[in-house]
């Protein structure tokens, strides 16, 4: 039997989780990993550009994030007894480690800044900036739930660490395309 996408249960402000029914849609735990949700989707627009699948470390790592990104929703996703209870998780040290080594590979082939980057200077520079403003606000979202309720804390460290690799790759980005880089004028 074929399933319908909609169920018609939403349909008043509620929905359902890993283990609890009937929770507001706009409660801090949908709320955090509604943000990681739109960040992986913003993730697949920065795979589709012919110039970021032309640059293959790049268009992996943007992958391998994606499924990252998945692993942290869905634990968000769950209750806060479902995630006791499941203990192979998640972000591990190396997983973190692995993004600091893709933020270093990238900050050695551009120029070092002084000054505060205006973002801008090119379509996929700039989706690269939005992005990062994305995932900021995702950083936002699961630190005020990790208030709720305690999280692992490598979340935080990779969705921080993250938001630092999409800014080093916006800058790549506009590196490699030899375009300038604008910086902020008092």
């Amino acid at each position: 039997m074929k399933y319908k996408i909609y169920t018609k249960l939403g349909d008043k402000g509620k929905t359902s989780i890993i283990g609890q029914n009937r929770i507001d849609k706009h409660d801090a735990r949908i709320e955090a990993y509604g943000s990681i949700d739109e960040l992986n989707s913003y993730f697949g627009l920065l795979r589709s550009f012919d110039n970021v699948k032309k640059i293959n470390f790049l268009s992996d790592f943007l992958i391998k994030s994606q499924n990252n990104l998945f692993v942290i929703g869905s634990y968000l996703a769950q209750t806060q007894q479902k995630r006791i209870k499941c203990q192979d998780f998640l972000i591990s040290d190396k997983i973190i480690k692995d993004l600091e080594t893709i933020i270093d590979k990238i900050e050695k082939d551009i120029p070092s800044i002084t000054r505060f980057v205006l973002p801008g200077g090119d379509v996929i520079s700039s989706h690269f900036q939005i992005a990062r403003t994305i995932c900021r606000r995702s950083e936002r979202r699961i630190t005020f739930f990790n208030q709720k309720e305690k999280l692992d804390n490598n979340i935080l460290i990779y969705i921080n660490r993250l938001s630092d690799f999409l800014f080093v790759a916006a800058r790549y980005i506009l590196f490699v395309s030899n375009e300038n880089e604008l910086f902020w004028e008092k």
